[in-house]
């Protein structure tokens, strides 16, 4: 269940068409790498949670090694990790040199089966974050409503 809550904006593109709904998607929870590796082991996973940690930390190592070596790695299921370059101009091919290149840049290109994830998803409208704070300090406070008609702005009413 993907959580989402609306909120009014204007397309930085099209300023002239006036605000629109949006949604933003409300992330539940950052699972680490400990937490992630505890979820995976409980998918009937033969591996214990060390094992799979091992693997995912050699598997990171591995992209990193086959990135630096100019490599691609696709990993199906996943995606395909590849990179490009950000350069400075020089002025000419002549004057370029390696010390030219000042960043790698990481690339994930998510597997189909990610990348459609609206296929599968559903959804669940919720609150905005502003709006949940707002609730929740009117109820430690004893509030009986919470006004949040001001634009931006969330006060609690006694």
């Amino acid at each position: 269940m993907i959580e989402y809550s609306v909120y009014m904006t204007t397309n930085h593109l099209s300023k002239d068409e006036g605000a629109k709904a949006y949604a933003a998607a409300q992330i539940r929870e950052k699972l680490g790498t400990d937490k992630f590796v505890a979820h995976v082991a409980r998918h009937n996973s033969v591996f214990s949670k060390g094992t799979i940690k091992g693997v995912l930390a050699d598997v990171a190592c591995c992209v990193r090694e086959q990135l630096l070596n100019g490599n691609k790695v696709e990993l199906e299921g996943l995606g395909t990790f590849g990179f490009t370059i950000s350069s400075q101009g020089a002025e000419s091919l002549n004057d370029f040199t390696a010390a030219n290149i000042k960043k790698i840049n990481v690339i994930f290109t998510p597997d189909s089966e990610l990348e459609n994830l609206i296929d599968d998803a559903v959804f669940n409208p919720m609150p905005s974050r502003v709006a949940q704070a707002a609730v929740l300090k009117a109820e430690k406070n004893g509030d009986g409503s919470v006004d949040i008609t001001k634009k931006g702005k969330v006060k609690s009413e006694e």
